[in-house]
């Protein structure tokens, strides 16, 4: 079991140098970084905390501590990924109005063409 928690820290640590590298070269904006930055510490933490991840699977009736640590790990990352949605389908909502206002301004601009020729 030992084994599984080190190589869910190590997993845990490459995710968070991959966000750190992916900031520093502008492949994903500083905002959606702080999640994933506090998803991969979050899920370090669990992983080198074996106390506390013994209470966890105590108080959530587990029957092993490497569930455990999945278990958290698969509801940290669904919260993540519905934050994730929850962006993009404002974004598209977002473009869609703003495609709308492009469109009536165009609108606008042949319609003045029109009565100036």
């Amino acid at each position: 079991m030992d084994r599984l928690l080190h190589v869910s820290a190590g997993i845990c640590l490459l995710l968070l140098v991959m966000v750190l590298i992916s900031v520093r070269r502008s492949h994903i904006r500083v905002e959606y970084s702080v999640t994933w930055l506090v998803a991969a510490t979050a899920m370090l933490a669990l992983s080198l905390a074996r106390p506390v991840l013994e209470y966890i699977r105590r108080l959530l009736g587990l029957p092993d501590t490497p569930l455990a640590i999945f278990l958290l790990a698969g509801a940290v990352f669904l919260l993540v990924f519905f934050r994730f949605t929850l962006i993009i389908s404002r974004l598209r909502d977002d473009n869609i109005a703003l495609a709308q206002r492009v469109a009536i301004l165009e609108y606008h601009l042949r319609a003045l063409a029109r009565h100036e020729s």
